[in-house]
């Protein structure tokens, strides 16, 4: 069956000649970033468990958890937490199937508590943190869905769209070099440099100003003139990546609601603002390209922790930026192209209702001399739309 490809010329000015952009990235710390890699970390467990236990991955998704912030008493050297961290599974998934029961609470509290441990180095899983598991069982009209059909694609879950685009622009790529700088290069010489940190990018013209909110570790700070020292160290460091990237003036502003003078400042305890007073929900931070882009479409779809063969919330976001990427990488005369991908609930995921390309040519191309290169990969790309379930089960794919 053809599949229905439309590609149009999009007519509107670059992105980076726009004279506003704006781009953010909440970091693993983040509460919100926190709950959306707990939710993948669960949906990668049970996939692996059901494999194990039944030969094939079962209904779930697990896009529904929250954070509900402590309280802390953070202090130079070393604080404490007084109210522990409120971690809430729910979503669904399957227990039972031909007889055989899967434990699929425990694996859940399992794999939050193992994801905890490698992303917060300095929180005690024992006193600081309560995971609470209420997962449910799916609806049966969706799990009838689910159900594999021999030598075809798997079908749709929802009724429900995914959109990616490329290339980044200069800021959008700051902001992950300095995210991907800070926690594998300065957080390891620093641990005082806290996982919790929410990077925004404000381009106005040809000025670039980055704006930072770093949470600092206590116990590896010894009073406020060490405190600024490091977060002199962190504003000093991330203009320097940034300017690889750019020719642009650039900015960079680290911890801005600092009181300085009153002694005021990001402490905290575990390295998270979780700590004490920050909630946080899945879906509520980074789309699948790890930024959140207002310049940009974007789905308000949860990626983390939904089910990797059929749910388009997570497919079809993770499809459409990767065929974005492949487009420019591949096809010249690409300025900027966008990507949305329609389902229907069961259809079949490789057939969308319509896969909508607009792409914005570079000057000294027409649209149609690229269009059979670009619609060759978009159809190629859905033909193949299975292999990311093996991938995102490996954890080779980003969610957040």
């Amino acid at each position: 069956m053809k599949r229905n490809i439309r590609v149009e010329e999009l007519h509107q000015i670059p992105l980076e000649r726009q004279e506003i952009e704006l781009v953010e990235r909440k970091c693993l710390g983040h509460p919100d970033s926190l709950a959306d890699g707990i939710a993948e970390s669960i949906s990668r467990a049970l996939s692996l468990a059901y494999l194990e236990e039944c030969g094939a991955i079962l209904h779930h998704n697990t896009d529904q958890g929250e954070i509900v912030a402590g309280e802390s008493q953070p202090k130079y050297g070393g604080g404490k937490v007084i109210r522990p961290i409120y971690i809430l599974i729910d979503g669904r998934a399957t227990k039972q199937f031909n007889g055989i029961s899967i434990p699929t609470d425990a694996i859940a509290v399992e794999a939050a508590r193992n994801y905890l441990r490698k992303t917060l180095t300095n929180l005690n899983l024992e006193r600081d943190v309560i995971v609470d598991c209420r997962l449910g069982t799916g609806s049966t009209d969706l799990r009838e869905v689910f159900k594999p059909c021999q030598n075809t694609p798997p079908r749709a879950n929802d009724t429900s769209f995914g959109v990616g685009h490329a290339p980044f622009s200069e800021t959008e790529t700051i902001i992950l070099a300095v995210s991907d700088y800070i926690d594998q290069t300065l957080r390891p010489k620093y641990p005082v440099i806290g996982q919790d940190i929410k990077i925004m990018g404000l381009r106005e013209g040809n000025t670039i100003t980055l704006t930072l909110a770093c949470a600092m570790v206590d116990k590896y700070c010894a009073g406020l003139a060490e405190y600024i020292e490091f977060k002199d160290k962190i504003q000093e460091e991330a203009l320097a990546v940034a300017r690889k990237y750019t020719p642009r003036k650039v900015r960079v502003a680290v911890n801005t609601a600092d009181d300085i003078d009153s002694g005021s400042v990001y402490l905290t305890v575990t390295g998270t603002s979780a700590e004490m007073g920050d909630d946080g929900s899945v879906g509520r931070g980074n789309r699948c390209n790890g930024l959140i882009t207002p310049n940009r479409p974007m789905s308000m779809e949860a990626t983390s922790g939904k089910n990797p063969i059929n749910h388009i919330g997570k497919i079809y976001n993770i499809l459409s930026t990767q065929l974005a990427q492949e487009c420019v990488r591949s096809v010249d005369g690409i300025e900027e192209i966008y990507i949305r991908l329609l389902s229907q609930i069961g259809k079949p995921i490789d057939q969308p209702l319509v896969a909508s390309v607009q792409v914005l040519p570079k000057p000294e191309f027409e649209l149609k001399a690229i269009r059979p290169d670009i619609e060759a990969i978009i159809d190629h790309g859905l033909a193949e739309v299975t292999c990311i379930t093996e991938k995102i089960i490996r954890g080779e794919i980003k969610t957040f």
